[in-house]
């Protein structure tokens, strides 16, 4: 078989152009020609008994956005943790002090770089006192209020822990009051409590809010969970 242009649809829009004499009905044929060349190599491939194999390249999932918004397609990144496919693990640690400045060199504090609304601090906790390499439950990213944020998930046993640490915490004066939320040595959240807190869930937002991104909070819940689809 050929490539000769021969279907009803391209002789009509031939005619047309005839008609019409316009740079539109000659672009549209110009398409159509070019559609029809590429049906007639497919059935010749076809015959031939070669067949077209779609790669995915990227696997992508919805967001779900505030308001009614309309729902746009997320790329999921690979985590930035170890690579192996475990889990993160995830430490609780009551804050001990809290300092405008960078942490000395092999303090053990956690430094906060400096925002636009927060200048530099360093915040130091205590390890022995907390939940060391606790692994979640679950993990998901999302939005609320405009600020987005992870949202983990203990079993039972960590409920427990977690409520009795943030009970004895809540009536300290700030920072005492705040639990460091490391994660591979990093600090993402210093949320302080006033209550303790029972239900087994915290949300994670970086140590201010508003730190994370969609692409951070993202990957943040898949190394914490990488079962999760957020």
């Amino acid at each position: 078989m050929n490539d000769s242009i021969e279907h009803p649809l391209h002789d009509a829009l031939h005619a047309h152009v005839r008609e019409s004499d316009g740079e539109a009905g000659a672009h549209l044929v110009g398409l159509a020609d070019g559609a029809l060349r590429t049906a007639r190599r497919r059935q010749r491939l076809t015959r031939a008994g070669v067949g077209v194999v779609a790669a995915v390249a990227v696997a992508t999932t919805w967001v779900a956005v505030a308001d009614g918004a309309t729902p746009r397609a997320h790329v999921v990144q690979p985590g930035a943790g170890n690579g192996t496919g475990k889990a993160a693990l995830i430490s609780l640690l009551p804050v001990t002090s809290a300092d405008q400045q960078a942490c000395a060199r092999g303090s053990g504090g956690y430094t906060v770089p400096a925002s636009a609304t927060h200048p530099e601090s360093c915040v130091r906790a205590d390890r022995a006192a907390g939940m060391t390499d606790v692994r979640v439950t679950s993990a998901k990213a999302g939005k609320s209020k405009g600020i987005w944020q992870v949202t983990v998930s203990f079993d039972s046993t960590d409920r427990e822990r977690f409520a009795a640490l943030t009970g004895s915490l809540a009536p300290n004066p700030y920072p005492r009051n705040a639990v460091a939320i490391v994660i591979d040595g990093k600090l993402w959240g210093l949320p302080y409590v006033n209550t303790s807190i029972t239900g087994g869930r915290v949300e994670i937002v970086g140590p201010f809010g508003g730190d994370l991104t969609s692409a951070t909070a993202h990957d943040l819940a898949q190394r914490l969970d990488p079962g999760s689809r957020s």
